[in-house]
């Protein structure tokens, strides 16, 4: 009950809860995107790509959020045109762009002195480092992330599910699939307040996977994925309290164990 009633009143412990709860919305309407469109490896590239937007920041002595928030639309509008216009093998180019941002991260972390405590948080996440500020801002991107969703519901849904039929309905299929990715930026900037790069796929995946495997609409599994995400948000946040671990990776074992036993149970 203590850590209860201090989720109320210890104000960093209410800003981690306040931000798992949007990361919750988040994992819900943007990882069944994710899920049914099956681009997790593209969210991932998007992900681990924002490390060189964090080392450049830190470098520039500006705001981390920012440099995160500008390399991450930048990754999803490249991997938009180059998948789009060029068909380059997926995989590679996807490859490429996890690899290079995250070695221009490293390169611009080892130029700034007294790096390691920040820059480590984006790396392995720490929730509970959130400020005010960072919750203004991450609830600005959640609002444009949900506006956005809401206009564009019927054409995203149509998008994911058949793209050719899609394209005879005269709908924008690439323009929808860049304002997806960057949509899955957004989100990346979010999530990685909470979990860090390392884990916020799992984050975005894992919440929308189970909700799947209970759910054939998108409404039903966005909801549940939400209710999901903030169960294991609350749940890692009192066991990492109770037993002094990391709460981001706290959140991703309760998650990842739950998936994994409950994709057992429904196989037999």
């Amino acid at each position: 009950m203590e850590f209860f009633n201090s989720l109320f009143t210890v104000s960093f412990l209410r800003n981690a809860l306040l931000a798992g709860l949007m990361a919750s919305i988040v994992c819900g309407v943007m990882g069944s995107l994710v899920v049914v469109k099956r681009i997790s490896f593209v969210s991932g590239a998007i992900a681990h790509s924002v490390l060189g937007g964090i080392g450049i920041a830190y470098f520039l002595n500006i705001s981390p959020t920012i440099g995160t928030f500008v390399f991450a639309v930048f990754a999803a509008l490249l991997i938009s045109i180059i998948k789009q216009k060029k068909k380059e093998n997926e995989d590679t180019v996807l490859s490429a762009f996890w690899a290079i941002g995250m070695a221009i991260g490293i390169i611009f972390m080892s130029m700034t002195p007294g790096y390691n405590s920040n820059l480590m948080s984006y790396l392995f996440g720490n929730i509970l480092l959130v400020t005010t500020t960072d919750l203004w801002s991450l609830l600005a991107l959640l609002f444009v992330i949900i506006i956005t969703v809401v206009v564009f519901y019927r054409q995203f849904i149509a998008m994911i599910f058949d793209e050719e039929f899609a394209r005879l309905k005269k709908i924008k299929v690439n323009f929808l699939y860049t304002l997806l990715l960057i949509l899955i930026s957004l989100s990346v900037v979010i999530l990685i307040r909470v979990v860090g790069i390392i884990l916020v796929i799992a984050l975005l995946t894992l919440p929308a996977a189970i909700s799947r495997l209970f759910n054939r609409s998108i409404g039903g599994m966005m909801l549940w994925a939400s209710i999901l995400g903030l169960i294991f948000t609350l749940l890692g946040l009192w066991l990492s309290y109770l037993l002094n671990l990391p709460t981001g990776s706290v959140i991703i074992v309760l998650a990842g164990l739950t998936y994994i036993s409950l994709a057992l149970m429904k196989s037999h």
